[in-house]
């Protein structure tokens, strides 16, 4: 190599070295952050983000998991809660905040617990900023199982468009404390139910939170994946079939606790609250199984946004989340639809820890999309998230963004770029 090569191959290689040392933390991508061919309303809002947990309690719940004969005793249950808001933050730069979260499945020696952490673009324990009123609240519920941060690039988007959210730790559902099944199956919807109750509490004149004031719980949206998917749409109307009841029975030993989710239950249909504007429901989990019948489809009367992927083998798609769309013909409903994707259509990308020497591979596909980027459908998601509650919980004007034209979309829909569309399907049907 001649000294001319040589100065050319340094002076290379100085470049590469001050651009790494310029990059800043905030230059590295973070869950949510916008790719290049990101639809217009991924975009964050023109809020700080601040984030808090808290710890509840909800006495005297059914303790499916002991007892015998069907007859089970009560327990108080606990619920780990993480609230994203609107927050006043100094600064010119976003706000950073380190997650910490799990890998693996309690009790399975294949699977074990790995903990990790990964960063989110808010203020922890940041001061409320009021400055908005009294916020709408959005309640989201994770996959079996999960954790309340595997969402946290749609949380902490939501919060910065001026939301209140909150995410639920379900008691018996996570990766740190997974439990048998019917624990999920009984007590999805329960939970939703019972942290907008303590929502509304905590944002009462009288209350001592940092919530005082801060959100309108008659104002709610629910959101769930999966799991979640299956109590957000139960909690907003679709009660559960005498097949549900049967499942729950047979995996319960004979347990009808969940009978009073059932469509025919008088109780059901007198737990179904008005302070839920609307449901958006990711990859929702059980009807292949007969979980929904007719009647209970038709009982969903709340705006709807169903998102799935066209080969989803968890929760199926022409038997599962696209037959809940066309039963549920009493709800104003939309279905996007990710051409080629399975199931994991809801959540954060895969963790750096799930890459890991070691770490089961299942840890990955956890997450991964095997058509699909991940970021890229966050992305999205974050979007038509956004247009849909803006209309149902803001009375914004995003219908332009929803009722899109069936069929190919290579090009044409608001607020993507030029051929960005492609993969995509997005239906829209009405009572």
């Amino acid at each position: 190599m001649n000294t001319r090569s040589i100065l050319v191959v340094f002076t290379l290689l100085l470049i590469t070295v001050r651009q790494l040392i310029a990059q800043s933390p905030g230059d590295t991508l973070i869950n949510g952050d916008l790719l290049p061919n990101a639809p217009e309303l991924a975009a964050r809002g023109s809020y700080k983000v601040g984030v808090r947990t808290i710890k509840l309690v909800h006495p005297a719940q059914v303790d499916v998991l002991h007892g015998n004969a069907g007859k089970h005793p009560l327990y108080d249950r606990p619920l780990t809660v993480e609230l994203w808001y609107p927050a006043r933050v100094p600064g010119d730069k976003q706000p950073t905040v380190t997650y910490e979260s799990t890998l693996g499945r309690a009790n399975d020696p294949k699977r074990p617990l790995v903990p990790f952490t990964f960063q989110g673009r808010a203020a922890r324990d940041a001061q409320p900023d009021p400055s908005g009123g009294a916020y709408p609240l959005v309640i989201v519920s994770h996959g079996y199982p999960g954790s309340r941060l595997l969402l946290t690039y749609l949380t902490e988007n939501l919060a910065s468009k001026g939301y209140v959210v909150a995410a639920i730790d379900h008691t018996e559902s996570t990766y740190g404390d997974l439990a048998a099944f019917p624990s999920t199956l009984l007590n999805r919807a329960l939970d939703d139910k019972f942290v907008l109750d303590e929502m509304a509490r905590l944002a009462g004149k009288t209350s001592k939170s940092f919530l005082s004031g801060l959100l309108n719980a008659d104002n709610t949206a629910l959101i769930g994946y999966s799991m979640g998917g299956y109590g957000v749409l139960n909690a907003a109307g679709a009660g559960y079939s005498p097949q549900a009841l049967k499942l729950f029975g047979q995996m319960s030993g004979g347990s009808t606790a969940l009978e009073v989710r059932t469509q025919a239950s008088p109780a059901y249909k007198a737990s179904l609250d008005p302070r839920i504007k609307a449901v958006v429901a990711f990859a929702p989990w059980g009807m292949e199984r007969g979980v929904w019948d007719a009647d209970g489809l038709a009982g969903l009367r709340l705006p709807t946004l169903l998102v799935a992927g066209s080969k989803d083998d968890v929760s199926g798609y022409e038997k599962g989340v696209k037959a809940i769309y066309d039963g549920a013909v009493n709800a104003d409903r939309h279905m996007l639809t990710y051409i080629n994707a399975r199931h994991n259509v809801a959540p954060n990308p895969p963790p750096s820890a799930s890459m890991r020497p070691g770490v089961s591979s299942d840890e990955y596909m956890h997450y991964a999309e095997p058509a699909w980027n991940e970021r890229r459908i966050n992305n999205i998601n974050q979007h038509f998230v956004t247009a849909f509650l803006g209309i149902h919980l803001k009375g914004m004007d995003n219908k332009k963004y929803l009722d899109l034209p069936e069929g190919d979309t290579a090009e044409g829909w608001p607020g993507f770029k030029p051929r960005m569309t492609v993969g995509l399907e997005m239906r829209h049907d009405k009572p």
